[in-house]
């Protein structure tokens, strides 16, 4: 898939995601995490230890081939996105926890992306012909953190600018998860079957377990109403831009792609539905209680 759509298209899209993401950012967002440290705290551990878990049980369950097992885990390991915030804000969840989450768990993820892809590699004994250069890896988080950065300078410079640009960047945000999704589709024609048999339930059933460890575990804690929607959200809807980036530009591995481009093909549904269900739930119960 050496194309201007990976080596051109892939960094300028992530590029645009990740600058709408810092648009949403302030500096009071990383504050809050001292006035709602149980929400936050709950919501970043089920995302950074008790999905890629999850994703390794359903990983060796379905015994996959070793570079999509790879692209499961890298997908596990990717944190939300503006996508999640957007799910968030349609189905009533505490948009602010979101971005909260999001911005906190994107510079966690400096760390444990390349520490949950590199364990998978390791896993598969696959490190001779799948390798995450320390360069490689620095310039990605580069490309993640200095546009986050410049979006939330210009919120603070321009704060009407940025809330004018805030619908047409999740708008193109999604037009460029979908093209990206086509293209890693359509280069993988001829395999596209097999994937699909080999990875299609398997990214279901992540996609599925995730949006519920993030509403129903904060729950058992006692996080509940929009702040459990708003977890539910950020560990069910992954940054697949950011794991497709990942897979081609790095791991130099169309292959190891897939599972995020078939899982964003499952997530807007699932999340959807879901989103549905829980918030007429959520809202259902404040109106009895009121």
């Amino acid at each position: 898939m050496d194309s201007a759509l990976t080596t051109v298209g892939l960094p300028v899209a992530l590029a645009i995601i990740m600058f709408g993401l810092g648009l949403d950012l302030t500096i009071n967002d990383f504050r809050r995490v001292g006035r709602a440290p149980k929400a936050v705290g709950i919501a970043l551990a089920c995302q950074i230890v008790l999905l890629p878990a999850i994703c390794f049980g359903l990983v060796v369950l379905f015994d996959l081939p070793a570079l999509l097992g790879i692209g499961m885990m890298l997908l596990a390991a990717s944190p939300g996105g503006t996508t999640a915030n957007l799910f968030s804000h349609l189905f009533h969840g505490d948009v602010a926890l979101n971005i909260t989450l999001t911005a906190i768990n994107t510079v966690i993820a400096v760390v444990t992306l390349p520490l949950i892809t590199g364990l998978a590699i390791a896993y598969y004994d696959r490190q001779d012909d799948v390798t995450m250069p320390l360069v490689e890896i620095v310039k990605v988080f580069a490309l993640i953190l200095l546009p986050v950065g410049i979006g939330m300078l210009v919120n603070n410079r321009a704060p009407d600018f940025a809330r004018r640009m805030d619908k047409p960047v999740r708008i193109g945000s999604a037009v460029i998860l979908a093209i990206l999704v086509i293209g890693i589709l359509l280069d993988q024609i001829e395999s596209v079957g097999d994937y699909l048999a080999d990875v299609g339930l398997i990214a279901a059933l992540f996609c599925a377990i995730s949006l519920l460890v993030g509403y129903f575990v904060p729950k058992a804690f006692g996080v509940t109403g929009p702040q459990a929607i708003a977890s539910s959200m950020e560990v069910g809807v992954h940054n697949a831009t950011l794991a497709i980036f990942v897979a081609v530009e790095v791991l130099d591995e169309v292959e190891i792609s897939v599972p995020a481009a078939v899982y964003s093909l499952i997530m807007f549904l699932f999340a959807a539905l879901w989103g549905t269900w829980v918030s007429r739930r959520v809202t259902d119960r404040e109106t009895a209680s009121a």
